[in-house]
């Protein structure tokens, strides 16, 4: 970046936007006013450079700008039609762009360019909103800012609100920001490092403030029977709930969910007051866009047994849902989207913590970071004076505002798999990590299990950050060693949809050299295992309600007799045929059973390079290095089969293309006739 001034910007709004306690993921935007050639005339010409829609000011680079000619921005105050028509003026910033305009302006542009300040902050800080939200808050704002920070009341992000930022900061000279009823905070200056100053220095003063005057308990008491439960009773609990909350989650559309017990919302829902402030909702438009206007509040103590709890939020998810389109009807108009679905996006269970849900892992995650925000928010508002959102219909006109369902229109199509949770056992190395890779590359969230922690993590790293793939340790011959690696995938994702059974291991020998410890080694980790991982797998697969798919990685040895492999070749023809079973025992749930069958997959295989390759070659008497050619030459199609090749059949398996194909094995061995299925 060859700009100063924008470099600057881009310097600042990293900075703020990587500390949480002033603004919330993607929350916010930051400008700055500065000259630059025009390379049409050779002239200076005046630009503003501000953040763009959607985009995040932690993580903020050149890209994520959009860059406006400042003296054709401000011009459009000339063609300004008024507070009915604020969306026409999203559309106009596209004539006031400087080159291509880097990002697409959002609606807070005009807060930026009117304001008459060099550089301007707009900010969602926890500390700033509670004084926004508080029912006394401009009052609160003259005692803790004197004339330094100025009241602005409730106004829809616009080219409006603009307007009265930019009127406030031209009537009062000595101000250096203002509190957005509400809504946050905005602050400017003559320099990036002033608005910056000023900026911290309304959210540091609003939290000291807080700080020192708050009342004891904002909360209330501690409500009787609902503390948080120990550690490992509340992760048992949540684990245990957490597919029938995904399925309720997902009558609508399929979810993907994040487990927090943050002390933050297990203190919150321990008090007195929780159930009356969540029904009231949150404030910050960024809020509620991400966490819907009011969360699912399970009223019931923390001893409540998973069965109670479970049948009370039957109820009511169905009062939620029904009380949710109530809401939309109340306040739709003949132009309003069509309701997005009835489903809470934030589910609260005393004792346990916060369940929250959206399209993809990093959406349901940000959703529950908002919500720790909205109780920060209401704890302060709370504590000053009493907490005092905007109302209900200002609330339906943001989450139904044409312009966010535009920008919902302009995202992407979704991936194949997208929503989709999926655990792979054996998965650090050889098919097992392909099936991973090919899984997340396709839009799943993938859980890697493995018998080893640091390859399992190594795996996922590779793979993705952790709202993509994590990696968990998992002996799949011990029981509670497989239920605690379900539990782990439904806390890191909300819910399971797709079990791979991958995990295994071979020793080459003959009948008369095969002991009874190699024979139930080898039945332990892949019959017995896969046995264990299903049963565990199907449980929450019936809870969830929403179908899924359980495959096999089995053997063409499953089917084709060859020498010197009876223990593998054995245990493999006993996976080949859970596969038939489980098939027709849970067909009426929805979840459908297959199997692949690969043929001296080679390349990058932990069962080959671990000695079984070795001993293969010997039995065929060639070189180690050559097996895989070997193997190649003796199929019907002279090709090698790689990991990759096995992912791709399960890609096949579990896509909606295959959504009637349940109980088949398919053959990934370039065709070995002796193993065709008969």
């Amino acid at each position: 970046m060859t700009n100063e001034t924008a470099a600057a910007l881009i310097a600042r709004s990293n900075r703020l936007g990587a500390d949480p306690k002033n603004t919330n993921y993607a929350g916010g935007n930051t400008s700055a006013k500065g000259i630059e050639t025009d390379p049409v005339t050779g002239e200076d010409v005046e630009l503003l450079w501000v953040k763009g829609s959607g985009g995040d000011l932690g993580t903020l680079t050149e890209k994520g700008l959009a860059v406006l000619r400042l003296d054709r921005m401000r011009a459009l105050q000339n063609v300004y039609p008024g507070v009915d028509r604020e969306d026409d003026m999203v559309a106009a910033f596209d004539y006031t762009l400087h080159g291509k305009g880097g990002a697409a302006p959002s609606i807070d542009t005009a807060m930026h360019g009117l304001v008459d300040a060099a550089h301007v902050d707009h900010l969602h800080p926890d500390s700033g909103i509670a004084i926004a939200t508080a029912a006394d808050g401009e009052e609160l704002t003259t005692t803790i800012f004197g004339d330094k920070v100025v009241w602005v009341p409730w106004r829809r992000p616009g080219f409006q609100l603009g307007l009265d930022i930019a009127e406030i900061k031209a009537k009062n000279p000595e101000a250096i920001g203002c509190i957005l009823g509400g809504h946050g905070i905005t602050a400017w200056g003559d320099t990036s490092e002033e608005s910056e100053k000023n900026s911290l220095w309304i959210i540091d003063t609003a939290a000291e403030y807080i700080a020192a005057h708050s009342r004891p308990e904002p909360f209330g008491p501690a409500l009787d029977g609902y503390a948080a439960l120990p550690e490992a009773e509340r992760r048992a609990k949540a684990a245990a709930l957490a597919p029938t909350l995904r399925g309720l989650a997902s009558t609508d559309k399929p979810q993907v969910g994040h487990f927090t017990d943050d002390a933050v919302v297990l203190d919150f829902l321990a008090r007195a007051e929780h159930p009356r402030l969540a029904a009231l909702g949150t404030s910050c438009p960024d809020h509620f866009l991400r966490t819907k206007v009011k969360p699912l509040v399970v009223d019931l103590p923390a001893s409540a047994s998973v069965e109670e709890t479970i049948e009370r939020l039957t109820t009511l998810h169905e009062e939620y849902r029904a009380d949710y389109s109530t809401y939309y009807e109340r306040n739709a108009t003949a132009d309003s989207p069509a309701i997005r679905g009835a489903d809470p996006l934030i589910i609260l269970v005393p004792g346990v913590g916060m369940f929250s849900y959206g399209a993809n892992k990093q959406t349901a995650r940000v959703a529950s970071e908002f919500y720790i925000n909205a109780i920060n928010v209401m704890r302060g508002a709370e504590g000053l004076s009493t907490y005092a959102p905007i109302d209900e219909a200002e609330k339906f006109r943001i989450e139904y505002w044409a312009l966010e369902e535009a920008k919902l229109q302009r995202m992407p199509k979704p991936k194949p798999l997208a929503t989709r949770i999926a655990l792979v056992t054996g998965a650090a190395s050889g098919i097992g990590k392909a099936i991973a890779k090919r899984l997340a590359a396709e839009g799943a969230c993938v859980v890697i299990a493995d018998l080893s922690l640091v390859k399992a993590q190594d795996a996922a790293a590779e793979i993705g950050n952790t709202d993509v793939a994590v990696g968990i340790a998992a002996d799949v011959s011990n029981e509670k060693a497989v239920q605690a690696a379900i539990d782990a995938a439904v806390l890191a994702f909300g819910g399971l949809d797709l079990v791979v059974n991958n995990a295994g291991l071979s020793l080459s020998k003959s009948l008369l050299e095969t002991t009874e410890a190699d024979w139930d080694l080898q039945h332990n980790v892949m019959a017995k295992g896969s046995f264990l991982v299903s049963k565990a797998a199907a449980r929450v697969l019936i809870d969830q309600k929403l179908g899924g798919d359980i495959i096999y990685i089995s053997s063409k040895n499953s089917v084709f007799a060859g020498p010197n492999n009876i223990a593998y070749s054995a245990t493999k023809a006993d996976q080949a045929h859970q596969v038939r079973l489980l098939a027709a025992e849970l067909g009426e749930y929805g979840v459908k059973v297959n199997g692949i069958n690969p043929d001296g997959v080679v390349r990058g295989s932990g069962i080959f390079a671990s000695g079984w390759g070795a001993n293969r070659a010997k039995t065929y008497g060639i070189e180690e290095e050559d097996l895989g050619k070997f193997y190649a030459q003796r199929t019907i199609l002279k090709r090698e089969v790689v990991p990759e090749n096995v992912a791709n059949a399960v890609f096949v398996l579990c896509t909606s293309d295959l959504s009637h194909t349940t109980g088949l094995h398919i053959p990934v061995d370039a065709g070995v006739a002796a193993a065709f299925l008969r």
